[in-house]
């Protein structure tokens, strides 16, 4: 098993929601979160542009079996790409072992 996570913008959640349910990923979590990068957002308020470091992404966090893990992988590229700084990151680690709560069985079934 595999756990992805995803840290994209905002803007791209619905669209990468919408790919990943086409191939299969069907549940994970996501939140929002803050974060600095090398991207720097300006925003401006009665016509003055204030530049800020703080940065406003969304972060998903996927647990799939491994033949999921490609798919899952270039579902968020192709869906959350623009072609500019400040796409996001993907991280992918190894998960040792899920459970179901509510049977108390394990491994990869209790991600269906």
């Amino acid at each position: 098993m595999k756990k992805i996570e995803a840290i994209i913008r905002k803007s791209k959640f619905r669209e990468v929601k919408q790919a990943l349910h086409e191939v299969g990923v069907n549940f994970f979590s996501y939140w929002d979160v803050t974060g600095l990068g090398n991207e720097k957002e300006g925003h401006v308020y009665r016509g003055i542009s204030y530049s800020t470091s703080d940065i406003q992404r969304r972060y998903l966090s996927i647990v799939v079996n491994d033949e999921f893990e490609e798919i899952t992988i270039q579902t968020i590229i192709s869906a959350a790409a623009t072609g500019t700084i400040g796409d996001g990151k993907i991280f992918v680690s190894d998960i040792k072992e899920s459970y179901r709560i509510r049977t108390g069985e394990k491994g990869n079934d209790t991600l269906n």
